[in-house]
């Protein structure tokens, strides 16, 4: 058994979730014994899809003539594609039918979270739909003692200065301006918010909110997982305000790095995280900023290891073996 696990056009998606979930793969399978290529000139049985372009559409098309079987991967939807950039929500009825003609070259369609195949469930796309997780490398972003110090000093922050952070495109979606407008009601935390997106895609509000001049609030841009584990290690508080995720990779990464999290109280995190079991949770702002305090200042309870038990149950190489039965059965139909 051979998988092609297809790249299209990585440099656009390799810093976004879609990017992290094609390298987790890799390791995923490697870890598993399972025989794969990105070399879509080499025989393969399987084709591995994880994004939604053109060529990608060909490439199902083009292995189903061949006689190989399709996995497509469903990881964006018309739900998390609104509130994103410039007129997204005025086409995202048309993208959900490019979506939609998308997972129907699967013979199967694999997508992050039950939450995620309940949507699915109504794009009546026809084809079997399993929800498994994109995994988390759980020794990747284990903490080593010095990267506290690192992550502080390149920032120029104290031992004792508490420190928030997110990490998220500069999409409304993702809470950014929740997380702009408590920074300026908490001056006395350092706010800091990693990744990027062309600030000439999305509307003026969010343009607005990522130019807003903080003395706490930093917008240090995209950085690469090697320093990001550093900045998990080195916060008091990873905060999640998204309004909509198919799953959330940077949220495991949190977890795997047994750093204190509060997210958002939305659908997709029902059953899997319990408000002031694992994580915290919030609804609104007045709620984040309670609760901010409380968990900055040691007044909550630390749910690390409790949050730490979810990643485990996403490990990379868990998923790998759940990967590998799905393409075993797939091959045997």
């Amino acid at each position: 058994m051979k998988v092609l696990l297809r790249t299209d056009m990585f440099d656009k998606v390799e810093k976004s979730g879609v990017g992290r979930a094609i390298i987790h793969q890799k390791k995923a399978l490697e870890l598993n014994g399972v025989s794969y290529t990105t070399n879509p000139e080499e025989d393969y049985d399987i084709v591995h899809i994880n994004t939604v372009f053109p060529q990608s559409y060909l490439a199902a098309k083009k292995a189903h003539k061949e006689g190989k079987k399709v996995v497509m991967h469903a990881h964006s939807t018309e739900e998390d594609f609104r509130n994103s950039f410039i007129g997204s929500n005025v086409v995202a009825p048309l993208f959900k039918k490019w979506l939609t003609n998308c997972y129907r070259q699967g013979d199967i369609v694999l997508t992050p979270t039950p939450y995620s195949k309940s949507l699915l469930d109504h794009y009546h796309i026809g084809r079997r739909i399993i929800p498994i997780s994109n995994g988390i490398e759980l020794d990747y972003f284990k903490a080593e003692k010095s990267w506290r110090q690192d992550f502080r000093k390149e920032f120029g922050f104290s031992e004792t200065d508490k420190v928030i952070i997110a990490v998220g495109l500069y999409i409304e979606r993702k809470g950014i301006l929740d997380f702009v407008e408590i920074a300026a009601s908490q001056p006395d935390y350092k706010f800091v918010w990693f990744g990027f997106t062309n600030l000439n895609t999305v509307p003026a509000k969010v343009k607005e909110a990522v130019t807003t001049k903080l003395d706490n609030l930093f917008f240090p841009g995209y950085y690469p997982r090697n320093l990001l584990r550093k900045a998990y290690a080195g916060a008091d508080l990873f905060f999640f305000p998204t309004y909509e995720e198919t799953e959330g990779i940077v949220l495991l990464e949190a977890l795997a790095a047994k750093t204190p999290v509060l997210i958002r109280d939305i659908p997709i995190y029902q059953g899997w995280f319990e408000d002031g079991k694992n994580v915290y949770k919030g609804t609104n702002n007045k709620e984040f900023k309670e609760k901010i305090t409380g968990i900055v200042e040691q007044k909550l309870p630390n749910l690390t290891k409790e949050g730490y038990k979810v990643a485990q149950e996403r490990s990379i190489e868990n998923i790998g073996k759940e990967l590998k039965k799905i393409y075993e059965e797939l091959l045997s139909e």
